[in-house]
Parts: structure tokens; C-alpha cells; sequence
């Protein structure tokens, strides 16, 4: 199968694109360009943060255009590129176009963990967290006024790769994969994006009950084909979180085997109807409530947060 001319990861701040694409173009022999370097010069010249620069941005339109006018020149080039940017999948059309998530907490503290600069500094765990959602939501904000693309949705992207527990080798691997044609292409080419989820961040949406006698050799076997031949399960995503459609059984079984992703295909996210007419936000409230969380967390040994929409519920302690 033809390979694609270039890769272009995109991700939010301590999801690992600086690891990842540095590894991939060194894997593949093929140049890098970070934008993300860009910008955090243009905000060194300026004396900002990037956080202050990203909110001047939105005051000011020559910023973005600036950068995106580099960004399209870069495309048009016809070079083959590995591209770290949060927006080169809007302006490489012909890319395998990768988008990298992690838990918000393990990005913040992977951010907290760098060397402090004069662009980027934290002092928090608490502040770490909160920064970057800021600096993702005004991205998020002025991407789509500006060109109307939603880097939060999924169907943008061929792949999306979750770096809360795998590692930079694990996820370099699955691209360099997805690139030569021989991951999933059905799915990576002609209905993406393929999803490989840490399946601790997954919720359930049936009774655990079922599953507390399970076979231990089909677990075993999961164990020994590994998290690569396991049959794509079937998630829906709504409010920021991963929901099981189907494929519970799997997905219990990379628990007890602590995979650090599985692979799945997209049912529905956000306003995309599930079954019954229902969306993916209307079908995670209505299938995730506090009873199947927490048996699904206990049997498997897990710490599952409740869902926001269960949070939001809960009454507040005195």
C-alpha cells in the first residue's frame, strides 16, 4: 500500500508530541518541523508566556496568520515531513494525520517535570492543570472561529493515540505502522480514526456482573496475542471521555492484563447518534451510572472517577 506523503501529530501540551515526532522522524529518516517551536520564539521575542501569547492571538488575527501562512507554505512545499503543529492536519490534506491525548493530570505533571522557562512555567500540580486547559480551550476557541475546525474532534484524524500509560516507542510503532499501510488500514484510510485508548480510561456501559467468572484462558490468550490483535472495540466519545459501546468482555480482559491501550473504531462523539436515536453525550449519560463505575472500578482494581455528568450530580459534603 502507498505511503502517505507526510505525518502530522497534533496533541495538547504534555501528551508527548515532542518525544513521539522526534522518535518518528528519526525511525523513518524523514525531516521534522515543530511549529510549536515557532511560537514559543515569536512569544520569547515578545515577552510573553505562551498562554499570554495564545490570548493576545485572540485579539490579534496577524498572530495566527503569521504562523498558519508558514504552516500552508510548509504544506505546499510538496516535501515529505514529519510535522509537530496542533493545526498542520487542517492544512496537510493528503497527511496521515495522528492526534496525541493523555489524561489531564499525567499531562500536567509531565509539564510541572520540565525545566522552567520564561515562555512556560508552573508552580502547581493545580496551576499545571488549569494553564493547559486554558491554552487548549482559547487554541480550540480561535481555530474555529477562524476556520471553523474543531481540533477536539475525532473523525479529523486517521489516528488517535492515548500516551497516558504507553510509551513513546509503543505509539512510534503504531504510526510507523499506520504509515507503511499495515495497521488496521480499513479503518485508518477509509473510516477513520482507528482509536488505541488506555482501556483504564474507558467506561463501561453494562453490568460488570457477567464478567466476574471469566474464563481465565480466554484472558490468557488476550495476555499472550497482546493488545495489537485484539479486535477493535467499539467506543463512543462525549465531554472528553471514552465510553465502551460494545466489546465489554475485551475490554475486561486487557485490564487484567494491563494493556496500555486497545485498538477500537469510533461509534459516535458528541452530537452523532449511537443507537436509539440517542447521541453520544445523551448515551453516556443515560448507559454510565454511579452503580456500574464503581462495580466496574472494584472489579478490576481501578480508580475510575466518576464521568462529569455523575459529578455534576453528586451532592456537595458540608
Amino acid at each position: 500500500m502507498a505511503e502517505r506523503q507526510s505525518i502530522v501529530v497534533n496533541g495538547d501540551l504534555g501528551s508527548g508530541k515532542t518525544t513521539v515526532t522526534l522518535k518518528l522522524s528519526e525511525r523513518l529518516d524523514i525531516r521534522r518541523i515543530s511549529v510549536g517551536d515557532l511560537y514559543r520564539e515569536m512569544a520569547r521575542r515578545r515577552g510573553m508566556t505562551t498562554l499570554q501569547l495564545n490570548r493576545h492571538a485572540e485579539l490579534d488575527d496577524a498572530v495566527d496568520a503569521y504562523v498558519d501562512s508558514l504552516q500552508g507554505e510548509i504544506a505546499q512545499s510538496g516535501e515529505q515531513l514529519v510535522v509537530d503543529s496542533r493545526l498542520a492536519w487542517f492544512f496537510f490534506t493528503d497527511a496521515l494525520k495522528v492526534h496525541l491525548i493523555t489524561d489531564p493530570t499525567v499531562a500536567a505533571e509531565r509539564v510541572l517535570g520540565r525545566p522552567s522557562s520564561e515562555v512556560e512555567s508552573y508552580a502547581t500540580l493545580v496551576e499545571a492543570r488549569q494553564r493547559l486547559r486554558e491554552r487548549s480551550e482559547s487554541e480550540r476557541a480561535r481555530f474555529l472561529v477562524t476556520y471553523g475546525a474543531d481540533k477536539c474532534r475525532l473523525r479529523n484524524y486517521n489516528l488517535v493515540c492515548d500516551s497516558t500509560r504507553a510509551t513513546p516507542d509503543e505509539i512510534v510503532d503504531q504510526i510507523a505502522a499506520a504509515f507503511h499501510g499495515t495497521l488496521a488500514p480499513q479503518t485508518v484510510r477509509s473510516a477513520p480514526p482507528l482509536l488505541l485508548i488506555d482501556p483504564r480510561r474507558i467506561y463501561p456501559t453494562q453490568e460488570s456482573q457477567a464478567l466476574r467468572d471469566e474464563d481465565p484462558e480466554f484472558v490468557a490468550a488476550i495476555g499472550r496475542a497482546g493488545p495489537g490483535a485484539l479486535a477493535p472495540l467499539r467506543l463512543g466519545f462525549a465531554d472528553n471521555q471514552f465510553f465502551a459501546v460494545d466489546g465489554h468482555r475485551r475490554l475486561s480482559a486487557a485490564l487484567r492484563n494491563d494493556f496500555s491501550f486497545v485498538p477500537a473504531s469510533l461509534a459516535a462523539e458528541g452530537d452523532e447518534p449511537v443507537v436509539g436515536g440517542l447521541s453520544a453525550k445523551a448515551y453516556l449519560e443515560s448507559e454510565v451510572g454511579p452503580s456500574i463505575v464503581y462495580d466496574w472500578a472494584e472489579l478490576h482494581g481501578l480508580e475510575l472517577p466518576l464521568p462529569e455528568h455523575l459529578r455534576q450530580e453528586s451532592p456537595v459534603g458540608d
